[in-house]
């Protein structure tokens, strides 16, 4: 394997190992893959998992207190430049916007969304300034700035200053031995453990819940559908009135949603209810969640790639979602697009739930085929061109 100069700070992987952990374990793997290997420094706590996950790359253990968010930010200014120094390496990857000021000129630095300028609103007042001010910092600073997609990097362009280089653009890649199609038996078992009947469809919802993923606009758009159900269910010769809508399952973090968090906290976790919160879902269960889903909602505002979108569509699931920002250059046209609020939701998930099987499945064979096109290898060949 060939050793790159380069020092990997892991450190910003979230206790949950969601959202940037994603970025740092499929860019290592897709670096491994490549025959590349790195420096990498990592929280003691997420050593052992991240190095089960791409061997080969050379790890160190940061301190133990910089499990402190406020005291990993300190690290970072003053104990990884010493770092940098004792590893030897000629340059420093900092994946998740902030790094250390005095080294900016050998670092690169990963700028994941734009939407800290472009939708501000979608954040806490405190993560928006945080972020927009680190951002400027980088695109002046850095040594060279990356960005996951096309969109973002010309968001950035817009808003947020001339760069001191052009962001280069590198796609996130899948990891397709998490998501590709569930087995049937791998869906009964899903079905099982979350007492989901036979008969019971889903329509599924997987991120964290923040202002910009419109998952109170989701729910109302569900409970729209299931009244339009039960109301032609009523005038229907039968006149059961049992209403015919799948269940709504959402799963990942509660953000700083407070509509959404109250409704999702208020449903609880019920079987049998309408709308159910998962919470955060094993690793395993996410192709069944979402290949076993009628369809994958995903109304987001606003996206600096679209990962979950992605995810999806590689577990072989039927995507609703929108056309903002990043989100086209990874659905393509394999994917369903609608504005993201309430009735064109509604609408969008009755014209999917109405399709035939064929059209279903030629639908998410396209998303599949397109899916396979994403790579973390293909990401980590553009990492390298960068880094060197």
């Amino acid at each position: 394997m060939r050793a790159l100069p380069v020092l990997v700070d892991a450190t910003s992987i979230p206790p949950n190992r969601g959202g940037v952990a994603r970025y740092i374990s499929g860019l290592l793997q897709g670096l491994a893959e490549r025959g590349a290997s790195v420096a990498v420094v990592v929280k003691a706590e997420d050593l052992d998992w991240l190095r089960g996950l791409a061997p080969g790359h050379r790890y160190r253990a940061a301190p133990t207190w910089t499990s402190s968010r406020p005291l990993r930010l300190v690290w970072e200014q003053v104990g990884l430049p010493a770092l940098l120094r004792r590893a030897g390496a000629e340059l420093l990857h900092s994946p998740h916007y902030t790094f250390p000021v005095t080294r900016a000129s050998r670092t690169v630095v990963t700028l994941h969304d734009a939407t800290f300028f472009s939708d501000p609103a979608a954040h806490s007042r405190l993560k928006a300034t945080f972020f927009r001010t680190w951002t400027k910092l980088a695109r002046r600073f850095a040594r060279a700035t990356v960005a996951p997609s096309r969109a973002t990097v010309a968001e950035l362009d817009r808003l947020a200053g001339r760069p001191r280089r052009p962001t280069a653009v590198a796609h996130l890649g899948v990891d397709t031995a998490v998501f590709h199609v569930p087995t049937a038996d791998e869906v009964t078992a899903f079905r099982a453990t979350h007492q989901l009947d036979a008969s019971t469809d889903w329509i599924a919802f997987l991120g964290t819940v923040e202002p910009r993923k419109q998952v109170p606009a989701l729910i109302a758009a569900h409970r729209a559908l299931r009244d339009s159900a039960r109301d032609s269910d009523s005038d229907s010769e039968s006149g059961t009135g049992t209403g015919t809508a799948p269940t709504l399952l959402v799963a990942g973090g509660l953000g700083w949603d407070a509509a959404a968090a109250a409704a999702l906290s208020a449903a609880g976790d019920v079987p049998g209810a309408p709308l159910r919160y998962l919470g955060y879902l094993p690793v395993d269960e996410l192709r069944s969640f979402l290949g076993g889903a009628r369809v994958v909602a995903y109304p987001s505002t606003g996206e600096g790639f679209g990962l979950p979108v992605l995810e999806a569509m590689a577990s072989g699931a039927d995507v609703l979602t929108t056309d903002r920002l990043a989100i086209p250059e990874v659905g393509g046209d394999a994917v369903t697009y609608v504005e993201p609020e309430t009735t064109a939701i509604r609408d969008g998930l009755a014209a999917l739930l109405a399709d035939t099987a064929d059209v279903r499945a030629e639908r998410t064979r396209r998303a599949r085929d397109r899916a396979d096109t994403f790579t973390w290898a293909a990401c980590a060949d553009r990492h390298i061109e960068v880094y060197a």
